[in-house]
């Protein structure tokens, strides 16, 4: 078996997050969204230290750094941003890279090359082991460490670890434990947010018979789909079985799997609740399963689109309005306590310099976060960073539940998986995944291919 040191994060507890998050998300249902700037606490001259703020960086004039990550869009250009103030207070020049998923092969092309760029944003713990044990990553310096060590908490340190030695900052996180829904067409059919598994199935009938096909599902990309699966899996089968199928400890055969299969059809199965059918679910991209869930007005092509609080970058390309026209509920509870699932990206270093190190701070840091928190769709794990800048009350509400759960939380176990199972588009359990949303009936066929796929990624 392959395992990794940052799997201690699956010995925390889910309960108390998952009844704070359900609790704060259900007085929003009726919350309103607001378009009023807020500061993001950083100034904008060149220098060693920014005005209203602790952090001290090198002057770095005539540095050149590039930074790769699989962002595109709005998340992209909003990232440009953080990296543009870097560069007003540091005099460095930094060029964004866009990469390809899976990143750990894009990353390995560029260093065969001889040309890695100086840091990357990897979204997965097993990318960052894996970069670690080729060499690749480079360890934080005490600069970024002290201010890892004053900004996030032990659980979210330890996921950028590989053994003793702290390569990873976790800039970005992600709740991916939440439904978007279009209240236009929850009020016009009289639905209500669910809190069960059962109550989301009479929901959907109710959405379905007012006229509007349920589920929006982005199946092109497979990994929305592992995040279905982690949510129903984890609040049925519990935290400890999660943490070992997370870590290939029981297979993918387990009794469990199958109920979690079993119970996914319940939505998958039915054609007629999915946008397109499953054929259309997988002609969909993750963005288009958004918009087409919040255009359309009062018939747009679904009702629901699941996904992680970013959604709300999505959200923006259309007129509707995150907390009046887009209101979101948490994932309903399958068993005895609703999910809490989460992801993130880390800023790794691959090219060790004042320059990168100084950056690798600059991101452990509520400066940089606090800028792209307030442009929406975005999610920092940093504790320190002050919730009102984020543009929303229902933003605000997220983050303030991430911030309280601490260490109590699980961490998407595809990104736990080596990326050949959990990684990687067309292979490993986003296919298997896309082929069992084509024919949710054959639950022991999808049963027995992830096994074998899981079985050859970690080596056991």
């Amino acid at each position: 078996m392959r395992s990794t040191s940052n799997t201690i994060r699956t010995r925390r507890t889910v309960k108390a997050a998952a009844a704070l998050l359900a609790g704060a998300l259900a007085l929003l249902l009726t919350a309103c969204g607001s378009d009023d700037d807020k500061s993001s606490g950083t100034g904008s001259g060149t220098g060693t230290k920014d005005s209203g703020s602790t952090l001290t960086l090198p002057k770095l004039d005539g540095t050149t750094l590039e930074v790769a990550a699989v962002w595109t869009g709005t998340e992209q250009a909003n990232f440009k941003k953080v990296l543009a103030e870097f560069e007003k207070r540091t005099g460095a020049k930094i060029t964004f890279v866009p990469a390809q998923d899976p990143i750990i092969n894009f990353l390995g092309s560029k260093i065969a090359g001889g040309s890695p760029p100086d840091v990357a944003m990897l979204p997965q713990p097993g990318a960052i082991k894996q970069a670690a044990d080729k060499g690749w990553a480079k360890p934080l310096g005490a600069e970024a460490l002290a201010e890892l060590a004053k900004n996030y908490s032990q659980g979210w340190q330890d996921i950028g670890k590989v053994g003793d030695k702290q390569y990873g900052v976790y800039y970005k996180a992600a709740n991916k434990s939440l439904i978007w829904y279009n209240a236009k067409v929850f009020e016009n059919a009289g639905a209500t947010a669910p809190a069960t598994w059962k109550d989301l199935l009479t929901t959907a009938q109710t959405v379905y018979d007012s006229g509007v096909t349920p589920f929006s599902i982005g199946g092109a990309d497979g990994w929305t789909l592992t995040d279905w699966f982690e949510n129903v899996y984890l609040s049925q089968a519990g935290p400890e079985k999660y943490d070992q199928l997370a870590q290939h400890k029981i297979k993918w055969t387990d009794p469990s799997v199958k109920e979690a299969l079993t119970t996914l059809a319940q939505i998958w199965g039915q054609k007629d609740w999915v946008a397109g059918g499953a054929s259309g679910a997988l002609q969909t991209e993750f963005p288009a399963s958004v918009t087409q869930t919040f255009t359309g007005g009062d018939q747009p092509k679904a009702a629901m689109v699941y996904e992680g609080d970013f959604v709300q970058v999505n959200i923006a390309d259309t007129k509707s309005k995150v907390g009046t026209d887009a209101k979101v509920f948490p994932f309903p509870k399958v068993g005895d306590t609703a999910p809490v699932v989460s992801g993130g990206d880390a800023a790794v270093i691959l090219k060790d310099s004042e320059g990168a190190q100084a950056l690798a701070t600059f991101l452990a840091s509520p400066d940089a976060a606090e800028i792209q928190a307030k442009l929406g769709g975005y999610l920092s794990p940093n504790k320190n960073v002050d919730v009102s800048v984020y543009p929303n009350e229902v933003q605000q509400t997220i983050a303030k539940a991430l911030i309280a759960a601490g260490d109590d939380f699980r961490f998407d176990m595809s990104d736990q998986a080596p990326q050949a199972f959990g990684g990687t588009p067309g292979k490993g359990e986003w296919k298997d995944l896309q082929d069992f949303l084509k024919n949710p009936t054959d639950v022991a066929g999808i049963q027995q291919k992830l096994e074998s796929d899981a079985a050859t990624a970690y080596g056991n």
